[in-house]
């Protein structure tokens, strides 16, 4: 996966249109960008909106998921090269938290 991510934000760095603060800037607005695709096809999946009536799958809804970890893991790997321990080290702590009922701490938390 790693591997896929780092091809992709190299494909990104090669094509794109600002430079600096804005590129990093416009990547991490991509993610609510991504959100709100997420949220329509939810909406579309539940048949909510009267107007369009069913217009969505419960698959959209995955891919539109995907889209979202694919868009913000890219977006991290953009903050630093080691994205994969960061992202390794993060979830672990996530993790140990969660599974432990919220009782165990880390100091770098």
């Amino acid at each position: 996966m790693w591997d896929r991510i780092d091809a992709l934000y190299a494909w990104l760095t090669a094509h794109r249109t600002r430079g600096g603060h804005e590129d990093l800037l416009l990547r991490l607005l991509k993610l609510p960008e991504e959100v709100g695709e997420a949220t329509a096809a939810v909406i579309g999946a539940l048949g909510h909106n009267p107007r369009k009536g069913v217009s969505h799958t419960w698959q959209d809804v995955e891919a539109e998921l995907c889209d979202i970890a694919v868009t913000a893991l890219v977006a991290l790997r953009m903050l630093t090269p080691d994205a994969r321990d960061v992202f390794a080290h993060h979830l672990d702590r996530v993790t140990r938290r969660s599974l432990a009922g919220g009782t165990v701490t880390d100091a770098t938390e």
